[in-house]
């Protein structure tokens, strides 16, 4: 089949918690799911529960889930574009957020691109762009740098590595941490940067309790926090 006929890929954000999911999407995230039975999922459970959530109407035995996730045998992605070839569009959908940024769904889409399928990127939030604009920082300058070290030592010392690089560069770093770990990346981050170095800390982005602030590291050692279990971005900027 001609590339013109192949179907697309839709990448379709989702919630970032439990939330209403057109409090927080476009219209147009409906529209794609009501007209999609193909997806590419990161949990199939919760990706039920989504596309329930926000198409009640779609029958569940309707729809052909294939899951991307770090157990995913790499030899069998190609495969989950097969439908595309075939004529069908696909959606990809992540655990929380935009599918492909800091997301499996990358490598369907890089696949897609080999493949000369195209990909339709469909408007949703991202919890990194989200607290990074209620940061203050520099929006022009950043990287997002994803999870550091877990090795206590390597971790400090990469902390003051982005520390520095941060400094040299005016640029904002970005970060997240397995959630039950939050709470000690934020006092590694107290003991190890500067006390003017800045940090923001945004978490449970668009759900009820949302907490986003930003501070030097003197005045959070002065703060008190619990960031247990709670979804988090971190940012620096010396």
């Amino acid at each position: 089949m001609e590339a013109s006929h192949y179907g697309k890929i839709y990448l379709i954000p989702t919630t970032l918690g439990d939330t209403e999911p057109l409090e927080v999407l476009p219209i147009s995230i409906k529209k794609a799911i009501e007209r999609i039975d193909y997806f590419v999922v990161e949990n199939e459970k919760t990706a039920r529960r989504f596309i329930k959530k926000i198409t009640p109407s779609k029958k569940q035995d309707s729809l052909k889930l294939s899951v991307i996730n770090k157990y995913t045998d790499p030899m069998e992605l190609p495969s989950f574009l097969d439908p595309c070839l075939e004529g069908h569009s696909i959606g990809v959908i992540s655990e929380a957020g935009c599918p492909g940024v800091a997301d499996p769904g990358a490598d369907i889409v890089a696949i897609a691109h080999q493949k000369n399928i195209q990909v339709v990127p469909l408007v949703g939030p991202s919890s990194i762009l989200l607290a990074l604009m209620a940061s203050g920082f520099n929006g022009q300058n950043f990287a997002f740098i994803g999870y550091l070290p877990i090795d206590n030592t390597v971790r400090k010392s990469a902390i003051k590595r982005y520390e520095n690089q941060s400094k040299s560069n005016h640029q904002a770093l970005i970060c997240i941490e397995t959630p039950y770990r939050n709470n000690k990346l934020f006092e590694e981050f107290c003991n190890s940067l500067s006390p003017q170095t800045k940090l923001c800390i945004a978490c449970d982005i668009t759900l009820p309790t949302e907490y986003i602030s930003t501070k030097t590291i003197a005045d959070w050692k002065r703060s008190k926090i619990d960031l247990h279990k709670r979804p988090c971005i971190f940012i620096i900027q010396a």
